[in-house]
């Protein structure tokens, strides 16, 4: 099977993190954690920003050890020895791409739709079909178009912290205010996740990056450290220009601090860098999600047709074009809060596994080389994968039931999905077993 060309040095891999990070969940889902925890909202950002920075840690580790595609998916079997649990993780991290890309897509066409008469869905296959095609073209095509897109995404919420900081409040913020006290924080905590999400999808494009085991831990952290601040500042910022109460009415509410800030014209501005920021989230998404097909695929576990690799291109085209027609069929989803808790329920319990593994791997693997070790450590122990794990365990129990059930019933799609694709692989005599 072809390999994938290793393009993507230190500063590329963190501003395609970055670009992961700050992306729509932020110019969506603000509004809606401030209706939630008010004034306070910062606190679940930097409640957040830990979670994130924790599993990044843990990233980081096991992308020094294990730095393969279908990162998930290799971390675990490597883990656990068990490769029923390590593909439905693979599948979690799969399936999130697929409904992360084309819910965002339709976000897409909702800004668009204010600047061109077209339908929305319209709109979001478009988007999607275009991408595709950067994604197939290559990753240092890719790369760069991410990187141009980061930096326009950062910028807009740049301009918003300045715009809060510099802004004339005849009221002052209590930034420990919240409507519903701590509880209301965490609740707003474990919605705006979402926003957070992404990083991980760095660790699936390893076999795209020079010198993996060194630029991948520090790319991983680089990069959460960058947004969590940003993220940070932002829900400082916005609270001090629009009253909490009004923000979680707003459809727009980055746009309508812009607007109240700087004027009308602000809020065009704002919506334009928001197309950017949705449209770097959808590529994103897209390049990773075909590299954890492409992975599977590699390790047997999907249809080996998924491992091809384009003879010019050197990109994986059938995983591409898999991934480019089942985001279109998820198009028709439609409320991104109700998809970013399925999302964050995925990736709540794929979380929770890789933290695990890091302290599993501490005892059962203690002799591989480590370019990267999460620090604070009692003996072999890591104690910041402890604290991930009962994060996310805690998380788990925070979501509404209906979003438990999809997420359960996706984890039983996959789960059928693995016994018949066993059961054929091992009635085919044309394919090694692992």
């Amino acid at each position: 099977m072809s390999e994938l060309k290793r393009h993507m040095g230190l500063f590329h891999l963190t501003m395609y993190g970055v670009g992961l990070i700050l992306g729509a969940g932020i110019y969506v889902l603000i509004g809606e954690a401030t209706g939630i925890a008010g004034d306070a909202v910062w606190i679940s950002f930097a409640l957040g920003s830990i979670v994130a920075l924790f599993a990044g840690f843990s990233y980081a580790e096991l992308s020094s050890v294990f730095p393969k595609a279908a990162a998930e998916y290799i971390f675990i079997k490597n883990a656990f020895k068990n490769n029923f649990f390590a593909f439905l993780i693979g599948w979690l991290t799969v399936i999130t791409s697929i409904i992360t890309a084309a819910t965002v897509a339709l976000g897409f066409g909702g800004y668009f739709a204010e600047f061109v008469d077209i339908p929305i869905i319209i709109s979001a296959i478009g988007l999607l079909v275009i991408l595709s095609i950067v994604n197939f073209i290559g990753i240092r095509e890719s790369s760069w178009t991410n990187t141009i897109f980061t930096i326009i995404e950062a910028s807009g919420l740049i301009l918003i912290i300045i715009i809060g900081f510099t802004f004339s409040n005849p009221e002052p913020v209590n930034y420990l205010e919240s409507p519903s006290g701590f509880t209301g924080v965490a609740i707003a905590f474990v919605l705006i996740f979402f926003a957070f999400i992404g990083f991980e999808d760095m660790a699936n494009i390893a076999e795209e990056v020079r010198k993996p085991k060194k630029t991948i831990p520090k790319a991983i952290i680089l990069s959460v450290l960058i947004s969590g601040t940003i993220y940070i500042l932002v829900s400082l910022a916005v609270v001090r220009v629009v009253n909490w109460e009004e923000l979680a009415t707003s459809s727009a509410p980055i746009s309508l601090v812009a607007e109240r800030g700087l004027g009308s014209e602000a809020h065009i501005l704002l919506s334009s860098i928001a197309l950017f920021a949705i449209t770097n989230t959808v590529l994103i998404t897209l390049v990773a999600g075909s590299r954890m097909f492409y992975g599977m695929a590699r390790e047997k576990v999907f249809p080996s047709i998924l491992g091809k690799i384009h003879f010019k291109t050197k990109t994986p085209w059938i995983a591409v074009v898999m991934i480019l027609i089942i985001s279109t069929l998820f198009t028709l989803i439609g409320d991104i809060v109700i998809v970013a808790n399925i999302t964050v329920f995925a990736i709540v319990i794929t979380f929770a596994a890789v933290n695990l593994a890091v302290i599993v791997l501490r005892y059962t693997e203690p002799n591989v080389e480590r370019k990267f070790k999460v620090p604070i450590n009692i003996g072999k122990f890591p104690i910041l994968p402890l604290f991930g794990l009962g994060i996310s365990i805690y998380m788990g129990f925070q979501f509404e039931i209906e979003v438990v059930l999809v997420g359960l019933t996706i984890i039983g799609i996959g789960a059928v999905f693995y016994r018949i694709s066993k059961n054929s692989t091992t009635n085919s005599p044309n394919i090694s077993q692992n």
